[in-house]
């Protein structure tokens, strides 16, 4: 099984995450974190459910969204754990459409690799 990977894009009313290995394993969309280590306990979690570390693509499209999840530095360097690696990407054109995650495997494609 490959490295599993989460795709995330926060926005200011949810953040919305793309688990995949080799095939998408999880999808969902949650309100914004309401705790500074939610994202941190997440990732953690998920990574402990694998059995393996997550590789994590973080789309910082919206700064102030993306900086509640507390999952990069003050020079925009993703975090790194033992569970977890980010790599923080700059979204590409916005695409249309509320229930489709196609936009969110395009950035798991230029993503993390």
């Amino acid at each position: 099984m490959m490295q599993p990977r989460l795709v995330i894009k926060p926005s200011s009313t949810t953040t919305r995450l793309l688990l995949t290995a080799t095939e998408d394993l999880l999808r969902a969309t949650l309100p914004p974190p309401r705790h500074p280590h939610a994202a941190h306990t997440l990732l953690a979690g998920l990574s402990l459910w694998m059995g393996q570390p997550l590789s994590v693509v973080l789309c910082a499209g919206e700064m102030a969204s993306s900086s509640a999840l507390n999952l990069y530095d003050d020079f925009g360097f993703g975090a790194a754990t033992a569970h977890y690696q980010v790599e923080v990407v700059e979204p590409g054109r916005r695409r249309r459409g509320l229930g489709s995650f196609r936009e969110l495997r395009q950035l798991d494609l230029r993503g993390a690799r």
